[in-house]
């Protein structure tokens, strides 16, 4: 099961397993990003290409604002997905 939402603070919250048949549910929500915001990653438990793939979308578009996503809170598992696809370096990642 995966769940996307956005909290009062305006920080979207990603939890369960994110996969190619959750990009367009997540889509909806990253979509409508248009500042700096913070992905918090404590209750996800896996991430797929499709959405790292959504991800770096939402970073290029935001970037070329002069913003862009900052990720925090990741296990284990899904920062070693980040690291081995290299994505550490593209996005600002925080414990």
């Amino acid at each position: 099961m995966f769940s996307v939402s956005v909290s009062e603070e305006g920080v979207v919250v990603l939890a369960g397993r994110f996969d190619a048949s959750q990009v367009q549910a997540a889509g909806e929500v990253f979509d409508r990003l248009e500042t700096t915001t913070r992905v918090n990653f404590e209750k996800l438990d896996y991430i797929s290409s499709a959405g790292l793939g959504l991800l770096l979308k939402t970073q290029k578009r935001l970037g070329m604002a002069g913003h862009g996503l900052v990720l925090t809170k990741m296990n284990k598992l899904v920062r070693d997905v980040f690291r081995v696809a290299r994505f550490d370096i593209v996005f600002p990642i925080e414990e």
